[in-house]
């Protein structure tokens, strides 16, 4: 796939055009098995691909978001968000008008997962067992839980990173992650 990628861009490193390619960088979440995926990379771009503190490098990217492939351009539109509060970066995101599905792709990378934390930032999972740091009136019952209430086994709300839930009182209900604390 490399020498079909040399072949692509004279030899050259897609991003700063002036050292030899020598990666197939392919660019997530898309997969390896197509080289309209991948970016021919020097070792210089691959090294510092994921620096957040090379602003002076990356400004190579202001000649690469023109290149005609899909991968580069999704590949220097995330090396430019990385900088956008950056007058340089953002003056280029402003001139470039790249197709919605590149930059779909290019953002898509840039995505971090959302985690559940308890209130004192300790990672969350299916079946920890937490206790209440405060009292909570239950919505839609008529009890409230006491700070110190131990909820074992609880669920993790997937499409909320601040909601989990558990049973109280033999009643399954929603609880702010922000009141409870991962019991260990």
């Amino acid at each position: 796939m490399l020498e079909k990628l040399k072949e692509r861009s004279d030899g050259l490193c897609e991003l700063c055009s002036k050292t030899e390619a020598v990666n197939a960088y392919t660019v997530s979440p898309k997969k390896a098995d197509a080289m309209e995926n991948q970016v021919g990379l020097c070792n210089d771009c691959l090294e510092k691909i994921d620096a957040k503190d090379q602003s002076f490098y990356w400004r190579v990217v202001e000649g690469s978001i023109w290149n005609p492939e899909p991968s580069v351009q999704a590949l220097s539109y995330r090396i430019l968000q990385n900088y956008k509060d950056e007058d340089w970066a953002s003056g280029v995101l402003s001139m470039v008008d790249l197709d919605e599905d590149t930059i779909q792709w290019a953002l898509s990378g840039l995505e971090v997962a959302d985690v559940h934390q308890d209130a004192f930032g300790n990672v969350l999972e299916n079946g920890d067992t937490v206790v209440l740091t405060q009292a909570l009136d239950v919505k839609g019952t008529n009890f409230s839980a006491p700070k110190g209430t131990v909820v074992k086994r609880i669920r993790l709300v997937h499409d909320n990173h601040e909601q989990i839930e558990g049973k109280i009182n033999e009643q399954m209900i929603v609880i702010l992650t922000k009141y409870v604390k991962k019991n260990n």
